[in-house]
């Protein structure tokens, strides 16, 4: 059935293909908001994913009671609007946003370009959201309809116009905005998009930033998970110093962002500006993780986030040490079909061994 879902998705792509991206990616999110709210929507989306929730996929990572591993990373979903949907396709998580404290409507189009010689995306998106109160709102109103064990994330940003040295109070504003409504929150320091956002990869601004937002959640009685969101453009000393402050201060690891790296690409689309997502960053992410991993222990989760495209894809993120995958492009090049294959792949299930990279 697997066979036939890919099938069938392969066949459609190319009429998805001839719309323009971003466009396609609204028209996705309205059809997912409007199937999970009706029982034919979402008996559809359930058999379009061919997912199975199997006690084997089901884990209790950062306290919170997970369905299965498999998530939809950030910047599909920016202002949570059709979490039913995504529930109905049988994710076990998804991590909304990346939202700021005040909506903002991000860089100019074109800003989403396809790449489908390497199946990859770029984009220069800018996080445009509308703001995090609109989130929260989002959230809270989907709450009642969410079965246990499906979890809901917030990955948090700096808005555009804030100064760099205003940062730390505009991540702390959106943190008490979402973090009542929300199960964990992601702090997202490595897009490209933003200018000046990755020169928060530095120690001392990662400190003083989580130090700020523990105190928040203190102050507002909503202690929530904290995962950090490091690039993978990062030299290995820099990457490992912040691995390292992560597994003292936070609970965990997002690995990884997108890319500015261009290696080996063949599509017409590759010197477009912004961040590479897809296939290309499979290995990467993967030694990002099993970097991570063998300078973190557990009970520090890690999730791997980026050119998961297949089963054996997700199977070799659990052989790195990831403990939870994160689907985003590899969705756009396989269909909802994807989810099914990679919620049927068990954390022990080392299908292929983690490639010396």
């Amino acid at each position: 059935m697997s066979e036939w879902r890919a099938l069938a998705y392969r066949a459609a792509r190319p009429l998805l293909f001839a719309f323009e991206p971003e466009r396609i990616h609204r028209l996705t999110l309205t059809g997912l908001r409007t199937a999970g709210t009706n029982p034919l929507g979402r008996g559809l989306a359930g058999f379009a994913s061919g997912t199975r929730h199997e006690p084997a996929t089901a884990a209790t990572l950062l306290g919170l009671p997970f369905r299965n591993r498999v998530g939809v990373g950030a910047g599909f979903d920016k202002d949570a609007v059709a979490l039913r949907g995504w529930e109905a396709l049988g994710l076990g998580f998804i991590e909304t946003g990346t939202v700021t404290p005040l909506a903002q409507g991000g860089n100019p189009r074109p800003r989403l370009f396809r790449l489908p010689a390497d199946e990859a995306l770029i984009n220069r998106m800018g996080f445009n959201n509308a703001g995090a109160a609109a989130l929260a709102r989002n959230v809270m109103l989907a709450r009642r309809h969410l079965p246990a064990g499906f979890v809901v994330g917030v990955n948090i940003g700096r808005g555009a116009a804030t100064p760099p040295d205003q940062a730390t109070a505009d991540y702390v504003a959106a943190f008490r905005l979402i973090a009542p409504v929300a199960d964990y929150v992601a702090i997202n320091l490595s897009s490209p998009n933003t200018p000046g956002l990755r020169d928060m990869q530095q120690p001392d601004r990662v400190r003083a930033l989580l130090a700020a937002l523990r105190a928040a959640g203190m102050e507002e009685a909503a202690n929530r998970p904290l995962l950090v969101k490091l690039a993978p453009d990062l030299e290995p000393d820099a990457f490992a110093s912040l691995v390292s402050i992560v597994a003292e201060d936070a609970d965990g690891l997002i690995v990884s962002n997108t890319t500015v790296a261009r290696d080996g690409l063949a599509s017409a689309q590759r010197e477009e500006a912004g961040g590479l997502s897809g296939r290309p960053l499979r290995d990467r992410m993967l030694e990002a993780v099993s970097v991570a991993r063998a300078l973190m222990g557990r009970p520090k989760v890690i999730v791997a986030s980026g050119g998961i495209g297949s089963a054996e894809d997700a199977a070799a993120a659990y052989a790195a040490g990831a403990d939870l995958v994160q689907l985003w492009t590899g969705l756009v090049y396989r269909g909802p079909g994807l989810i099914g294959e990679a919620v049927a792949v068990r954390p022990d299930w080392p299908l292929i061994p983690f490639p010396a990279i």
